[in-house]
């Protein structure tokens, strides 16, 4: 077994310009920010971004470094719609594959197994064909035994990817990566249908550890299909990264409502140490949320 462990800005060096890049976690939930954070540093762009989307998709999207994107959402959870996904849709800056969940799940599926396609029933009766033309229906070889008829369904891609990127809670330096929070989400299922896949995690521990105070199952990642491990404290920040610590919903509000240029300047001028200072020196000198001051304005006036 072979050492994997790596910087962030190791993975980035082995990404490129237009390849198709998977990201891990749910909306705003264990993201590999990290991650996200060094791929922005990088000159790397016109990706294929392929992710159930949050901060990632937004941050890539202002920066103008995706070309397409497959998702199913991009959302930041207490904040429905991630506002700059949702500036660069409306300003056309990025083609997009809007696909059902299910549907998703079961394109990671058929990469992961090396398939070409996989036939589902999500997205029948919807208008998921006509919003992606390129979509095709596929009708059973098999006769249903109590209609007699044979069943047509959505023919779902392989959703196949050059690199993947995703963050858990502990991980050894052979590539084993364990979740520790209440969803595993589809890590595991990134990780297998991509070319190469990096998992950054909150601490990298020997593999003995990994188990000794959690279930086996809770590997959700094997080292066979994992290429580089990188050990990134708070690198899902400022996603939630359960039970090591939950979403930073007053930073989330800042990134949501400051414009990127700024945010840019103020959070992402250095490397990942550079972040997690800025991020401590506002929360340190954070002025009190507006509406409490002027909860507390009109109750000094009145």
């Amino acid at each position: 077994m072979s050492d994997k462990t790596m910087s962030a800005d190791e993975v980035v060096g082995r990404l490129e310009s237009g390849m198709t890049v998977g990201i891990g976690g749910w909306g705003a939930r264990r993201k590999p920010m990290a991650l996200v954070r060094a791929l922005l540093r990088s000159g790397i762009t016109d990706l294929t971004v392929v992710s159930y989307g949050g901060p990632d998709v937004g941050m890539l999207a202002a920066a103008g470094r995706i070309r397409k994107l497959v998702a199913a959402f991009a959302t930041l959870d207490s904040i429905p719609l991630e506002p700059h996904y949702r500036s660069a849709r409306e300003s056309g800056a990025l083609e997009l594959m809007e696909i059902d969940e299910a549907m998703f799940m079961w394109g990671l599926h058929a990469a992961a197994n090396r398939l070409p396609f996989i036939p589902v029933r999500a997205g029948l009766g919807s208008d998921v064909i006509q919003v992606n033309p390129g979509l095709r229906t596929v009708a059973s070889p098999y006769e249903d035994a109590s209609t007699g008829l044979q069943e047509t369904f959505v023919a779902m891609p392989a959703l196949r990817m050059d690199a993947a990127l995703v963050h858990v809670n502990r991980a050894d330096r052979f590539g084993n990566g364990q979740y520790l929070g209440p969803d595993p989400y589809f890590d595991d299922l990134f990780c297998e249908a991509a070319d190469t896949a990096y998992v950054s995690c909150e601490r990298i521990v020997d593999t003995a550890e990994l188990t000794k105070e959690a279930a086996p199952q809770t590997l959700l990642i094997k080292r066979h299909s994992v290429t580089g491990v990188v050990e990134a404290p708070s690198g899902a920040h400022f996603t939630s990264c359960a039970p090591d610590y939950d979403r930073d919903e007053d930073f989330q509000r800042l990134y949501a409502t400051t414009p990127w240029p700024e945010f840019t300047e103020r959070f992402l001028h250095g490397g990942e140490k550079d972040y997690q200072s800025a991020v401590q020196t506002w929360h340190t000198g954070n002025e009190p949320d507006a509406s409490a001051t002027s909860a507390t304005s009109d109750k000094e006036r009145r």
